[in-house]
């Protein structure tokens, strides 16, 4: 089952094209990597997924629900009411981590679930106690994100992620923010997370990771998804473009 569909989405800023025609589908337990150069719409095309941004164009479904969709020529959004249950499908984890500082490490993870979802207070920090012992964090419940490191706090934005029990989780280069020390805190996390079969799209430039841990791997450049296919395919038989891109990276 199609966990996400997108069709010919498109996004341009001041009439200026992001992503001119991409479409990708998510099969459930799959893990997906986007690649590319800076500006080639990856995070856009995130932003997107997730309804940070409005389309332009195309249609975007999760679980066979519309989300968006084209009428004569126009993007048209869902109601109020089935976008809200639409967003229950998805989490996002920010490379930044935007966690609230003013807030515990507890209520940065069960704020969302209690005020959103209306989970009693009791189940909220049940859910948050499980993840952070899963994260090997559970000591750190009651600090605060200035009293973390950065892998520690990427850590809790993937908890506070999880805390809402999401179908599909996206990351957008989760370890761009970290040395590679705790980058490695990180990527460990979410391999354990595709080891439980969690479906995840994951922009990143950890190629080796990437390779590693994807089932297909989407290389965008320009706007557009350029290749697509399984880890071996990209690696072993990319065309000159992408040899080059991933040359950089794995030389």
């Amino acid at each position: 089952m199609n966990l996400l569909e997108i069709n010919h989405m498109k996004k341009g800023f001041d009439g200026t094209g992001v992503l001119e025609d991409i479409s990708l589908s998510v099969k459930e337990g799959e893990v997906v990597s986007i690649i590319g150069p800076s500006g080639s719409g990856k995070s856009t095309l995130l932003r997107c997924a997730t309804m940070l941004e409005k389309m332009d164009g195309g249609e975007l479904k999760y679980m066979g629900e519309a989300a968006a969709w084209e009428e004569s020529g126009k993007c048209v959004y869902a109601g109020k009411q089935k976008l809200k249950e639409i967003h229950k499908h998805f989490g996002l984890v920010f490379q930044s981590f935007n966690l609230f500082p003013h807030y515990s490490v507890m209520k940065n993870i069960t704020d969302a679930p209690i005020s959103v979802d209306k989970v009693s207070k009791k189940e909220a920090e049940e859910r948050a106690l499980k993840l952070l012992k899963q994260l090997g964090l559970e000591e750190k419940k009651d600090a605060y994100p200035y009293q973390l490191s950065g892998g520690q706090q990427q850590r809790v934005s993937i908890a506070r992620a999880l805390a809402l029990q999401p179908k599909i989780l996206f990351f957008d280069e989760p370890t761009s923010a970290l040395d590679p020390e705790l980058t490695g805190e990180v990527l460990r996390v979410i391999k354990e997370l595709a080891k439980e079969h969690m479906t995840m799209i994951i922009v990143t430039h950890e190629m080796q990771f990437a390779k590693e841990l994807s089932d297909r791997i989407v290389f965008m450049e320009q706007g557009l998804i350029q290749q697509e296919g399984t880890p071996e395919e990209i690696f072993t038989a990319p065309n000159e473009r992408v040899r080059e891109f991933i040359g950089k990276f794995t030389a």
